[in-house]
């Protein structure tokens, strides 16, 4: 049975391999092909069903990946956006899950306003990756991307009190509109009490302890399952204790690492977070057989009608939500004093990319087969539902919005991210270079290595104030993307000469691999900086 299983879960991840490969070949995001694929993959006889445990969603998966998102934010970005990301993470959730309810509640027959709640909670959350996946590579402005990452940290644990609340309504019959508030808020603060104290824990354990790169490693991959346990344990939110705790030690993170222990911790998790990401979405897709089973009380027009006007209920409700939410706080003085007026492309945008995951099907999973010892409700409908809304968000506006963004001709602000880069760059060269001056003038006098350090340093400065005036002088940016890329081509050419010396056996296999690794680095930071 073990030998069964692992082998499954082999072929699964080979599987995931080769269709994010095939995404890449055709330009299609990876998670919305996985969730394809695994739709097609379904429909093939003898195919095995895969049963996605909303427990193994919560506890396996959602902590790492929450982790992961809530290290790679900015706390000064996010805190910037704090109130657009509150607007869109608790407001737009409880307006979302509140139409959603009202509105099922008059489609369906026998669908009480409390089973509305219960589905609102369930699909009114974004999913955390699929927006940012989609928008990889994507020219649109950093603040959007900001927002939507900072929102898909919180809405999970948003939508969840509104899920876990509503569902209790239902087994208890009970519902007061000031207790539930007063939860909400206890759940939400608490967990992120934990969160912040359990990462403090962590702090005294990476600063004082003599940790290695490979224990800092396995520490980071303890602290979200640790963090999110923890708060789940006393029945507070574990989504709120991951997010705030992932926020503290990664602005901290300069305090705690060595370099070995940064480069090591970033690639272990790329990779974990790859694939968990695939095999997240691909058992989305492979959830079809499970979902349709037990539709036999409902007619194909009935699903089909109760399926795509909740799907676009979500879509038109976050449109109406982003504009306003968007706007009118500007009619302040204060507000507009802090913040530039964003243009309504860009909000239309993060309207659009209200794209539904996981965190929505899991919840759906997690509906109880029984209450008050009978069946639940519409219970298959519950999962029907939030299957279409997710394909529907998904899909359609995953394969829409690069067509969208590049219709709408919005701007990136990449000058201002460039001229960010030649400032600190500069910045860096100028301290190297004093450093230098005070600490080492007799050796830049006597000795060629010392000169030729200072001579580049010198030339990093002299590179930078060029990239910072060209604003005054418009022909010198294609001198600079040129003189990029010959660095780029002369990294090629030393490859090129690296394999040459590797066939001849003139040098190590270590050494060859030390200059490759170097490379590689060079060429990282290249690319990145385009």
């Amino acid at each position: 049975m073990i030998l069964e299983n692992l082998l499954l879960i082999i072929s699964l991840l080979f599987v995931v391999s080769m269709l994010t490969m095939l995404s890449e070949k055709i330009g299609i995001s990876y998670p919305i092909f996985l969730v394809i694929a695994g739709l097609l993959i379904s429909f093939i006889p003898g195919i095995p069903h895969f049963q996605l445990e909303p427990d193994l969603v919560f506890l396996i998966f959602l902590p790492p990946l929450l982790y992961e998102a809530a290290w790679n934010t900015s706390w000064k970005d996010f805190w910037a956006s704090r109130r657009a990301i509150g607007l869109l993470s608790v407001g737009l959730v409880v307006f979302t899950a509140t139409a959603v309810a009202y509105i099922s509640h008059a489609l369906i027959p026998g669908f009480t306003l409390a089973m509305g709640f219960v589905l609102g909670g369930i699909i009114s959350p974004p999913d955390a990756v699929a927006a940012t996946s989609v928008l990889h590579g994507i020219k649109v402005p950093k603040r959007v991307v900001t927002i939507l990452e900072g929102e898909s940290l919180v809405n999970d644990a948003s939508s969840l009190i509104v899920f876990r609340v509503a569902l209790t309504t239902i087994e208890t019959g009970n519902f007061v509109l000031w207790k539930a508030g007063a939860d909400f808020l206890m759940v939400a603060a608490m967990g992120v009490v934990i969160g912040l104290a359990i990462a403090h824990v962590l702090y005294v354990v990476h600063r004082f302890f003599p940790t290695t790169p490979s224990v800092d490693t396995a520490l980071t991959f303890i602290s979200p399952y640790l963090m999110y346990i923890t708060a789940e344990h006393f029945h507070y939110s574990g989504v709120l204790a991951v997010v705030s705790g992932g926020l503290f030690l990664s602005f901290r993170a300069h305090e705690l690492f060595s370099y070995q222990s940064r480069m090591q911790g970033n690639y272990v998790w790329q990779t974990v977070v790859f694939l968990l990401n695939g095999i997240v979405f691909i058992l989305i897709g492979l959830q079809l057989p499970a979902v349709v089973k037990g539709l036999n009380d409902y007619t194909v027009t009935e699903l089909v009608t109760y399926a795509v006007i909740i799907s676009l209920v979500t879509i038109v409700i976050r449109i109406i939500w982003v504009f306003p939410g968007t706007y009118f706080p500007r009619l302040f003085k204060s507000v507009r004093k802090k913040e530039a007026n964003p243009t309504w492309q860009s909000v239309f945008i993060v309207g659009w990319a209200g794209m539904r995951g996981v965190v929505s099907l899991a919840s759906a999973l997690s509906i109880p087969l029984l209450v008050n010892k009978q069946p639940f409700p519409h219970r298959d409908l519950f999962l029907f539902i939030t299957f279409v809304v997710i394909l529907f968000t998904l899909v359609f506006h995953g394969l829409s919005l690069p067509y969208l963004i590049k219709w709408l001709k919005i701007d990136d602000e990449g000058e201002n991210l460039e001229e960010e880069n030649a400032i600190i760059n500069s910045r860096l060269a100028a301290v190297s270079l004093d450093y230098m001056k005070s600490n080492y003038d007799g050796e830049i006098q006597d000795f060629e290595p010392f000169r030729l350090l200072k001579e580049r340093y010198e030339k990093i400065i002299e590179m930078a104030d060029y990239k910072l005036l060209r604003s005054e002088n418009k022909e010198s940016i294609g001198h600079v993307r040129k003189y990029r890329a010959m660095l780029l081509e002369i990294i090629a050419v030393k490859r090129e000469e690296i394999v040459k010396l590797r066939s001849e056996k003139v040098c190590s296999d270590e050494l060859i691999r030390t200059k490759e690794n170097e490379l590689d680095l060079e060429e990282a930071r290249l690319r990145k900086s385009r």
